[in-house]
């Protein structure tokens, strides 16, 4: 992984009225505007019913990265690698919206529907740090994501300046700023946790919330409540998930493996020497997943993380990439995937995953 105001009511002029008149046309006003209040807050909703699809013990995660001259201001991570959005971008697919702005209502309301589609409950939000442009965008995002029933989990990412007493506050931080908001969960992925030698400090907190440490070492785990393995290559060969798995069920702790559906940054990292995953049409996906699902291999996992809904520069993306992206760039697409062609291609990753979603809760 990479790198207006309101305006006052105008006044207007209308002949006397009974008082009664008034009154009774008064009270119909106020009545139509409730109807409406109550439809709006109602409309964004998912019902209970939709949520109660959803998995919540498979978590996807998720890049808000994204930004462009239109929305934010500039090009944000699309031009990674010396690129030139918005045809030209850091990554080896191009997305079927395009290169997008992570802060659009358009964009997040889709990815939340793509989201729902996958039968995946929870997205897990990379975030950088108290005030940083993630921060920034998270209320937008949760604001989506509860309107589909999807719960907003946090990949807390290695800022400069990053310890475990910082971390701590981190996690005080969006209880606070975010705590009350329907679609915060208090579940923290704790990416590059190894750079740290010392998570005592997290001992304040892990008491009320799940913290997962990013490894598969049983001896780096003290003070987490669990591991994940984020690693989009480990996946295809799963080594130390069976260990990991079996020491996390005699510990009552969480172990979620991550499964990729393949892995490729050639453009986004120019001159890379990291290995590519290819998708096989599907098969590297599905050999990661049943790798997970194998307690042989996978050590029987307590929930499983997907890398990635949509981080584009490492090309491990489920979110729907387009089938006819701009020419002369050298893109893939996901043409062929599960046997699907045109159209139907960019949503197979989508529904492949709703197919292992609902075997994994199958099986547990």
């Amino acid at each position: 992984m990479r790198i207006g105001p309101n305006q006052p009511r105008s006044a207007w002029g209308r002949p006397p009225m009974e008082p009664r008149k008034d009154a009774m046309i008064a009270k119909r006003r106020n009545l139509a505007l409730i109807l409406v209040l109550v439809a709006l807050a109602w409309l964004p909703q998912a019902t209970p019913a939709a949520a109660a699809k959803l998995s919540g013990n498979v978590h996807l995660f998720y890049y808000p990265w994204y930004g462009t001259p239109a929305g934010t201001g500039e090009w944000r991570h699309w031009q990674q690698g010396g690129h030139t959005p918005p045809d030209d971008i850091g990554a080896d697919l191009h997305p079927a919206l395009g290169a997008y702005d992570s802060g659009d209502a358009r964009v997040l309301a889709q990815h939340m529907k793509w989201v729902a589609r996958t039968g995946a409950g929870v997205i897990v939000y990379s975030w950088w740090g108290q005030g940083g442009f993630e921060d920034g965008l998270a209320r937008r995002v949760m604001d989506a994501a509860a309107a589909r029933g999807v719960k907003v989990a946090w990949h807390l990412e290695p800022y400069a300046g990053r310890t475990a007493a910082s971390t701590v506050d981190d996690i005080r931080y969006l209880h606070r700023e975010y705590g009350s908001h329907p679609a915060f969960a208090n579940i923290f992925y704790v990416f590059w946790s190894l750079q740290i030698a010392d998570w005592s400090a997290l001992d304040a907190v892990n008491q009320d919330n799940v913290i997962l440490a990013q490894t598969t070492d049983t001896t780096k785990i003290a003070h987490f409540g669990g591991m994940y393995t984020y690693d989009g290559i480990a996946g295809a060969t799963a080594p130390g998930w069976r260990q990991a798995g079996e020491y996390a069920k005699a510990n009552g702790l969480i172990w979620a493996p991550s499964v990729a559906p393949g892995y490729i940054d050639d453009r986004a990292v120019p001159g890379n020497t990291t290995p590519t995953v290819t998708r096989d049409g599907g098969a590297a996906y599905d050999r990661q997943w049943n790798n997970a699902l194998d307690p042989a291999i996978g050590g029987s996992p307590t929930w499983i993380s997907v890398t990635s809904f949509n981080e584009w520069h490492e090309g491990s993306v489920i979110e729907p990439a387009d089938g006819t992206p701009p020419a002369g760039h050298g893109y893939q697409t996901f043409q062929g995937a599960y046997g699907k062609r045109g159209k139907a291609a960019e949503t197979a990753y989508l529904d492949r995953t709703r197919h292992w979603v609902q075997k994994f809760e199958s099986v547990r």
